[in-house]
This record gives structure tokens, sequence and C-alpha cells, in this order.
């Protein structure tokens, strides 16, 4: 797809209106897959400015923020860990769709037709449909798209908790409109399809009206989030809410919707959000006996079990009360304060990296990668205050250093580099002091005990 340096970078209106699927076919249409802009990469200003919106309009409207800082880190952190195979490899979505195209397409259906690019979005979202839907019902499909429901908050920045391991199934769902849709029709639609789904995570907007016969809404995917008995397996739409009603597994929101997994998992740590339920079923695998049940158990649905129906019953799932407080550590100001400053560094480091990857050699793209995930996983920790934190920041800052010392990390403004370079120096002392200050207290409380 396109760099963010070309000629079809998207104009403000053009950015508006492809967050909600407004954008007209002979200004999205390109005969070329190298000529589709990366609008995902390009909607980053757009993500922040609505989410933004959403916290002043949710204290305006309901008295209180919408967003808690550490479960927003978390579900930005599974976006940016979601993101970070494509510094070295083009989408398996795009390859596999491409190969398909290539060997075995039925008819080449024109590029800049406007019934190809409705009929693209038909397709695309149909596929979507079916691909979601599959992705809570096969155990091993779910296990990566979890990491999109862990949250236990509904708020724009829960849109940004994507999976790192879920396209490695979803291309099976589109590979069909290869045979006769141009990739670059595809390529658009795909992202748009996506695009669409973020401003539907909030709880500003409550009922659209006669739009909630058709469009997925923000009511209809709070009911999809939810854990209450009533919402689970319900409304898998990306845009059109009618495959839900064509194939009955629509379900309207009426009680308050308690979000988040049926079993929370209570971590804000990253690869334990993205990779836990995998560990589980790896677990279950070798302590379910028989071949036939092993394999159930990677196939069937999350609450199947020896005995039950494909899905589990859903009698078993806890019902909810009302009752319910959502996972959370209650962290000082000032640490808070301190995990937002270095995940905004952070931030600027990731979108460096992806600027320049074309210029960046495999080991040092591996490099990068590997401080962002450590850096995001410490964040984890300082936020769940683990007994370890303090040691891993103190490394985390003494990696920090040595990429700034190595040219790796720039700061912002060229004129404040003495500035940045004594931030850094006493950043390493204070995360120096506080590992010792923690490795004394443990050896004090092992003596104690």
């Amino acid at each position: 797809m396109a760099t963010s340096e070309s000629p079809k970078d998207v104009s403000f209106s053009q950015g508006i209106r492809m967050m909600f699927y407004a954008m007209k076919p002979n200004e999205t249409s390109f005969p070329n897959l190298d000529e589709v802009p990366d609008y995902v990469k390009q909607a980053t200003p757009f993500f922040i400015s609505l989410m933004l919106l959403e916290l002043v309009l949710g204290w305006i409207l309901k008295g209180k923020l919408a967003v808690r800082v550490d479960d927003a880190l978390t579900s930005i952190s599974a976006g940016i860990l979601s993101r970070l195979p494509m510094l070295f490899f083009r989408s398996i979505e795009f390859s596999t769709y491409i190969y398909v195209w290539e060997k075995y397409r039925l008819f080449n259906l024109p590029w800049d037709s406007p019934w190809t690019w409705h009929l693209t979005f038909l397709g695309v979202d149909l596929g979507y449909y079916w691909f979601h839907r599959m992705a809570h019902e096969v155990n091993i499909m779910w296990a990566a798209h979890q990491t999109h429901h862990s949250s236990e908050a509904y708020n724009l920045s829960t849109a940004l908790r994507q999976s790192a391991l879920q396209v490695y199934t979803s291309w099976i769902f589109y590979c069909p409109l290869a045979l006769i849709i141009p990739p670059p029709v595809y390529a658009v639609h795909l992202q748009f399809n996506l695009l669409y789904q973020f401003w539907i995570h909030t709880e500003v907007i409550e009922n659209l009206g006669p739009l909630e016969l058709i469009l997925n809404t923000p009511s209809h995917h709070r009911v999809h989030h939810g854990r209450n008995r009533y919402c689970i397996d319900k409304n898998f739409a990306g845009t059109l809410i009618i495959w839900d009603r064509i194939f009955g597994t629509f379900e309207a929101e009426n009680e308050k919707v308690s979000y988040g997994l049926t079993h929370p998992i209570n971590t804000f740590e990253p690869l334990k959000v993205q990779f836990h339920h995998m560990h589980y079923i790896w677990t279950t695998f070798w302590i379910t006996p028989g071949l036939w049940n092993k394999l159930s158990v990677i196939f069937k649905g999350p609450g199947w079990s020896p005995g039950k129906p494909r899905l589990g019953l859903l009698e078993e799932i806890p019902e909810v009360t009302g009752k319910e407080v959502p996972y959370a550590t209650h962290v000082s100001g000032s640490l808070q304060l301190y995990a937002l400053v270095q995940f905004a560094l952070m931030l600027g480091f990731y979108e460096d990296t992806f600027a320049d990857k074309d210029a960046l050699s495999q080991a040092t793209l591996l490099l990068r990668s590997g401080y962002i995930i450590l850096t995001l996983t410490s964040i984890g920790f300082l936020m769940e205050q683990r007994p370890q934190a303090a040691i891993l920041e103190t490394f985390r800052c003494s990696v920090f250093l040595m990429l700034y010392w190595l040219n790796y990390l720039k700061p912002f403004i060229p004129s404040w580099t003495h500035t940045f370079e004594l931030y850094l120096v006493g950043l390493l002392i204070i995360m120096f002091k506080r590992s010792l200050a923690s490795m004394v207290s443990k050896r004090s409380l092992c003596r104690l005990s």
C-alpha cells in the first residue's frame, strides 16, 4: 500500500469520513495495490481526537471520565503489539488474497466500477461476520480474539485492544472474494471495515433510532462485548447488523451490560493479555483424555468439555449480579503520570520505527521491536505494582539510555538535546535507587519470615 509520503494521503474531510465508512467510490478506487493509502496508519490523529472528544462528552453528560489510565494503556499496548509483525512482512490477509487472485481468479471485475466497490463492501462485511462468529465458536480462534474482549471497560480505547494472532485465521474468510474482486478494491474495504468499528466502542452514544435496524451501532456492539448471559455470542456484525438479523445472532440491548470476559483475567500485562488463553488451551489439551476430545479442545467452542454441546452450556456462564467491580490497581497519580510520559516517548519511537522501516535492517527492526515490547511490559508491571517492576524499569531505562547514545532515539525538539540527556541520566538514577530499595525490602521480608 502507499506510504504516508505518497500523494494519496487523505485530506481532513476524507479522514473524518473514512472513520464512518462515508468515502465515495470515485475517491477510493485504485488500479494498483501500491497506490492504496494506508488508511489505518493515517487514522491515528483521528483516533486520538475522537478519544479526547469522548473524554469531554463523558465528563459533561455523565459527570465522570470514560477512561481509566491502566485499562487504556493496556488497550493501546495491545494495538501496538498487533501491528509489530507488519515491520517484517506484508500482512497475511493481503499475501494470501493476492496469491488466490493471481492463480485462481475466475474473471476480473473492473476496479473503477461503483458496482465493484459496493459489491466488495458487502462481501468484506459478510466475510467479517463469519470470521467474527467463528472467532467466538472455535477455541483456537477465540484464543486470539479474546484479547479484544478482555477489557472490563467500554470506550474508544477498547477498540484499539487488538490481537497479534487474529490475522492468521481471518484471511481464510476473505479468500473467496479473490476469485472476482481486484486486490486494490479489497484492500480499501478491509481497512474501512476495521475503521468503522472504532467509533462504535463507546457508551456516550445511546440509541440511533432507525439506523439501529441496518447498521452496527454502539448499542448493538455493547451487547457483543457483554458478559451477561443474554449477550453471549450475539451481534457479530462489522458494519451492517443485517447479517445478525439474517443468521439469527441478533440481540437488542436491554438490561445494563457488564463488559469483559466471563472469567476476567485481572491483569494489565500486555503479553498475558495476548496469550493467556493459548496457554490455557495447551494445558487443557494435554490433560484431556482421548484424541477426539483433544481435537475438540482446539476446534470446538471455548466453553466445551467432554459431554457438553459444541459451544458449551449457557447456564455455566457466571451470572451477572450488577455488583461486579472491574479489576483496577490503586496507583498514585505521580506513577500514572510517569507511565503516561514513558508511554508517549515509546509511541514516538514506535511511529519513527514504522516511518523508517524501509531504510532499517532486519536486525535493527528486531531490536526496536524488542525495546517496544520491553517498554509495554514494564508499564504493565508498574500499573500492577509488581515487586519486580522497579528492577524491570531500571533495566528498561538502561536500554533507553543506550539506544539514545547509539542514535536510535532522538528528542522531539533538537534544541532540547542537553535537557533530554539530563532527563535520561536522572531517570536511570531514580529507578536504580528504587530497585535497590525494592531488593532491600524483599530481603528484610525474607529474614522476618
